[in-house]
């Protein structure tokens, strides 16, 4: 019985969570939006996701269109974003739900 060898194989590069500068040029809200995810660390993972859907062709090409963006990968990182991104004001709703101060009057 021969015995067998066996090697690792180097794990394959991971993509860098860096964008294309040419999108962030064209399109000032996907910097804005992308520069507050950086600013909350949720760009600093080591680990990534694989996320794999299907969408509406017209929804894409629309979505692209409104945002400038061009890579569907690129159009992806951004809707994420856009959901993640903290929100300040819902945070403070959230907090202050039901609260009101004494010099609120309900009575018009």
């Amino acid at each position: 019985m021969s015995a067998r060898l066996i090697t690792r194989q180097p794990k394959p590069k991971r993509r860098s969570m860096r964008v294309n500068p040419s999108s962030q040029r064209t399109n000032p809200m996907y910097m804005s939006v992308l520069e507050q995810v950086r600013l909350a660390d949720l760009f600093d993972s080591e680990k990534t996701d694989h996320v794999s859907f299907c969408a509406p062709t017209g929804l894409v090409e629309a979505a692209k269109r409104e945002s400038g963006i061009s890579s569907t990968r690129e159009l992806g990182l951004l809707a994420l974003a856009m959901v993640a991104r903290p929100d300040p004001v819902s945070a403070f709703f959230r907090r202050t739900e039901g609260c009101l101060g004494p010099d609120h009057d309900l009575e018009y």
